[in-house]
């Protein structure tokens, strides 16, 4: 099965992904493929250089070639993204300051990202 998660709910990074997805992808036994995850509101604090738990996620999202996005709005807001709010859902914000590999994105850029592998489900965390 092929999965995608959104990081939606306070805390659903640094407890569900944290404690037990990362975990799990880290020792393969997840027992799902993840395509890919977006991240909203204080979540991409997690994504943060230096973040722990983020310096070990970008780490198997490269081995596993796993997506990992962040709201571009939630990251202007946030400092973690160069553009203007006028941007926002056009692909033209930056990620800053995050762990390798994260993009930043809305819904179009996610829907195209995983659109020629799409996954089998979406869980809202």
């Amino acid at each position: 099965m092929k999965v995608a998660y959104v990081f939606r709910n306070n805390m659903a990074s640094t407890f569900q992904l944290a404690t037990m997805i990362l975990p799990q992808l880290e020792d393969g036994s997840h027992g799902a493929t993840v395509l890919g995850m977006f991240f909203f509101d204080d979540n991409l604090y997690t994504l943060r250089a230096g973040d722990s738990v983020g310096e070990r996620l970008a780490k198997v999202a490269a081995e596993q070639d796993i997506l990992l996005m962040i709201c571009d709005q939630c990251a202007l807001r946030r400092n973690l993204a160069e553009g203007e709010f006028e941007q926002c859902g056009k692909g033209q914000v930056t990620a800053k300051g995050t762990v390798a590999g994260v993009v930043a994105g809305c819904f179009p850029q996610l829907y195209e990202a995983l659109g020629q592998n799409p996954p089998d489900q979406v869980i809202t965390l």
